[in-house]
């Protein structure tokens, strides 16, 4: 089967999807499809191969910021693909998509990638109107199917009306090298000497409100947390690094705080003891499943797909008003208590969330959209 990966970015700072696309991409090319990811870039374009897997990169045009791109829409009005697979929505690229899905008569299958979440959905709804209208106008309602990672993101495409086949594939996680985790540990301890010998927490995502951020920061502060130390890091967006360290400034908190931009370096989790990440909604939340696979326990809010982690003493997902109680007892634990919940969690996430599961499902799932109708 000839299948087209189409994701408006894959520039790092795009989060989660920059990730587990083309890993999605590349364990179907392992099973035997024929597979192909189409993304813009700020800069240039060009193609590379991967083992089985081919990306092309196109330029993108104006408006910039919509993903706008007359290359992506030449090359989706040539493909042969049998099914057409877009990742995001309200961006110019589902659109190309959407026509290229009509002229092949191939099924449209749509990612929303956390875009459907009643926070999400909500967050700019009047632009999120407009795009629906005028970006990708009929687009949602042209997808054959959906696809999402977790069986709360497919409730969220049902409670929004959209009627469609879903398939839950979740994204996947690999066991991280030793030697990886022990490199970005020296990497971040030359980059912040405050985290040696000290239990860390850690905040490792985009710096937007959707993560809760700037209230983490304003919990960890409330009170005293003895030798813990919290490193914020990840891909400045709705805050700038600046701003987030100004916080930290105002707060005279430099000596139990530190905030970095990650873009660059490695993942942090081989300084980490605990991961946070607050958020008012994930359909995933790649970084939860990457800091447990590195035997790192996170406690998380409820509205991520992570329940699981309240079984068997694997970590905690709370809501965010019983969030800061269950920090503190967190804290308390200590590392070593908290390293056998991490080692709990990794055997968890590794044996449940793989991304050759997902490939086979989601295969299964397109030839479902491909055969003929009755």
């Amino acid at each position: 089967m000839r299948v087209c990966h189409i994701v408006p970015s894959m520039d790092q700072r795009s989060g989660g999807p920059s990730v587990s696309v083309p890993a999605l991409a590349t364990a179907l090319a392992e099973i035997g499809h024929e597979v192909e990811v189409l993304t813009t870039a700020v800069e240039g374009g060009g193609r590379t191969q991967a083992g089985s897997l081919m990306v092309r990169r196109f330029p993108r045009d104006w408006p910039g910021r919509l993903c706008a791109s007359a290359g992506l829409r030449a090359a989706l009005r040539a493909t042969t693909a049998d099914v057409i697979h877009h990742h995001s929505l309200w961006l110019r690229p589902l659109h190309y998509a959407r026509e290229a899905a009509r002229r092949r008569s191939a099924p449209l299958v749509i990612s929303p990638r956390g875009m459907m979440s009643p926070w999400a959905w909500q967050h700019h709804a009047l632009r999120k109107r407009v795009a629906a209208a005028f970006i990708h106008p009929g687009a949602l309602a042209a997808a054959q199917g959906w696809h999402a990672t977790s069986v709360e993101e497919a409730a969220d495409i049902r409670r929004l009306g959209f009627r469609q086949p879903v398939c839950v594939a979740p994204n996947g996680v690999t066991l991280p090298p030793a030697e990886q985790l022990l490199a970005a540990r020296a990497t971040w301890h030359e980059r912040c000497p405050a985290l040696r010998g000290r239990p860390v927490a850690l905040f490792y995502s985009r710096f937007h409100r959707k993560k809760r951020l700037r209230e983490l920061l304003q919990l960890w502060l409330a009170e005293s947390r003895g030798d813990w130390f919290l490193l914020i890091a990840g891909l400045p967006e709705e805050y700038t690094l600046a701003e987030v360290r100004g916080w930290i400034t105002a707060a005279h908190a430099a000596e139990r705080v530190a905030a970095f931009d990650g873009s660059g370096l490695p993942a942090p989790y081989g300084v980490a003891s605990l991961f946070l990440l607050p958020s008012h909604s994930e359909n995933f939340g790649l970084v939860i499943a990457e800091a447990m696979a590195a035997g790192v326990p996170a406690l998380v809010t409820d509205q991520t797909p992570w329940g699981g982690l309240n079984r068997d003493d694997r970590g905690w997902c709370v809501p965010w008003n019983d969030y800061h109680r269950n920090l503190v007892a967190a804290l308390a634990e200590g590392p070593d208590q908290l390293r056998v919940r991490g080692a709990r969690a990794q055997r968890w996430v590794l044996e449940e969330y793989s991304w050759a599961n997902s490939a086979r499902d989601l295969a299964a799932f397109y030839r479902q959209l491909s055969e003929p109708s009755p």
